[in-house]
């Protein structure tokens, strides 16, 4: 008796994507799929990269389908496709980046620049394309956390290339100013700096931009959320009660203007003795969790309180390149998987199906 579509589908409809939590039929993941008497072949495109669970899914899939009556070999190529996503309405996207994701706190001292360094190596040790961008430029910390020294090249004097460290492409004004030098800048003088740091910088294709933003909801808040074309937002923060007061603030100050919060990260959540492991809440407990439910938006992880984080990111090898088969590493990929996830299931991004229209006196 031959094989059927129908019944490589409803084999399919029976296994969960462990990363987005649907089946292979429902989320469209399941494509191309070809019978050619007993033997089956079928593509696997996910929206997001999974590096490090590709064999997993393949197994998954193999193992699934070889249980339909009278099958015989089983080919599956899992592949991923990175796409553009909506932005606000009005603002065109960056030439070389199709999502940007902010990585923001309402206060400063919850880890944030750590944690978007570390998503952003995550994200491409699944393998995707990644770059960053520092946002905070009153004080600049990824030069250092990428262990990046000197001055970005301009080939045309214009235009600036990116610094690349770990396999992701950074730009900050860290860069372009000594190391001691202040910022003594007014608010106008910040946002046009941002702009330009974004907007003339030579990003490469780049699948996810993250953008490191400074604590708070002042001039670089409203300056990306009215002329950078977010795709989402990451809130990092604290489990105690006073950072989640003011990452409710930045939270809600996203909502506002229309781009939507991806999820939240809670930082510092637990602590393990490095002496003798006694684990503790040290600065309460559930408190992201709870944020989350009162907003309906998704917890996407939460990284203990370690040394090794902070000596990781001051020597310039953040968490993921530096132990990249330990623990914390594989909770960051985790939640970058998830990150990735979320936005592939925002809408997708039609401008460049619609012809651009030119005015012009003749």
């Amino acid at each position: 008796m031959a094989i059927t579509e129908q019944q490589v589908q409803s084999a399919l409809k029976e296994i969960t994507d462990l990363s987005t939590g649907k089946d292979y039929v429902a989320s469209n993941e399941a494509r191309n799929i070809k019978i050619d008497g007993a033997n089956v072949s079928l593509d696997i495109v996910l929206g997001y990269p999974a590096k490090s669970v590709i064999e997993g899914i393949r197994k998954q899939v193999v193992d699934k389908l070889k249980t339909i009556p009278g099958i015989g070999g089983v080919t599956a190529d899992i592949t991923s496709k990175i796409v553009s996503h909506s932005v606000q309405r009005g603002i065109k996207l960056i030439p070389g980046v199709k999502n940007i994701v902010a990585v923001a706190s309402g206060k400063g001292g919850v880890g944030k620049s750590a944690t978007a360094v570390n998503l952003a190596l995550a994200l491409a040790a699944e393998g995707a394309s990644v770059g960053i961008l520092d946002a905070d430029i009153y004080g600049p910390s990824q030069p250092q956390m990428l262990g990046l020294t000197g001055r970005p090249e301009s080939p045309d004097g214009k235009s600036i290339e990116p610094m690349k460290a770990h396999g992701i492409q950074a730009m900050s004004i860290g860069f372009l100013i000594d190391v001691e030098t202040p910022m003594v800048w007014r608010g106008p003088m910040v946002t046009q700096a941002l702009q330009q740091l974004l907007n003339d910088t030579r990003w490469n294709d780049v699948d996810y931009l993250i953008v490191d933003m400074p604590p708070g909801t002042g001039d670089i808040q409203l300056t990306l959320a009215q002329k950078v074309p977010v795709t989402g937002a990451v809130i990092v923060t604290t489990p105690q009660d006073i950072a989640l007061l003011d990452a409710r603030k930045g939270l809600k100050m996203f909502q506002k203007v229309g781009i939507p919060i991806v999820g939240i990260v809670e930082n510092m959540s637990t602590h393990i003795c490095s002496g003798c492991g006694h684990e503790e809440h040290i600065f309460g407990t559930g408190g992201g969790e709870k944020m989350c439910r009162d907003y309906d938006v998704e917890f996407l992880g939460g990284l203990p309180l370690d040394i090794k984080i902070r000596e990781h990111t001051d020597s310039g090898v953040p968490t993921v390149v530096a132990d990249p088969d330990g623990r914390i590493a594989e909770i960051y990929r985790g939640i970058a998987r998830r990150l990735a996830v979320k936005i592939d299931e925002l809408s997708l991004d039609h401008s460049a199906l619609f012809a651009e229209i030119v005015i012009q006196d003749t």
